[in-house]
């Protein structure tokens, strides 16, 4: 069992870039359709199947590449974690990288885009960043 199920999707999602893999699979949550559905809007994914055949449901994410088959996604990593939770306000939340990068965020609104937080004006926990 995994503590942080954020984290081992990121994982997989990273490994899977690394390996030039075009499909990773990983256990359905919620939560992790909430992020790939963030990732896909935002062009990082081509996108996501859950395949519900097995006992246990499994989201199929589909990596994305260039044309030089370089992958679209340069970093993603986990912020906030089980054991240090990264809280931020809405007049916090600055764009990085000069609005290149995007932070994953869960609020009382649900799981949105550093950018639709700050035009919602709502905070959040900053689950992860991706550029």
């Amino acid at each position: 069992m995994h503590s942080d199920p954020i984290a081992d999707l990121f994982a997989r999602i990273n490994n899977g870039l690394r390996a030039r893999h075009m499909t990773v699979d990983c256990p359905m949550s919620k939560i992790k359709l909430e992020v790939l559905k963030i990732l896909q809007a935002e062009g990082f994914i081509t996108g996501y199947d859950v395949i519900t055949e097995t006992k246990f449901p499994v989201v199929r994410v589909n990596l994305r590449y260039d044309h030089r088959r370089k992958p679209i996604i340069h970093t993603l990593k986990r912020v906030s974690k089980p054991g240090l939770r990264v809280y931020k306000a809405s007049d916090e939340l600055r764009p990085m990288r000069s609005g290149l990068a995007t932070r994953i965020m869960t609020t009382s609104l649900g799981v949105m885009t550093d950018r639709e937080a700050r035009k919602r004006r709502v905070g959040g926990e900053v689950i992860g960043e991706v550029w």
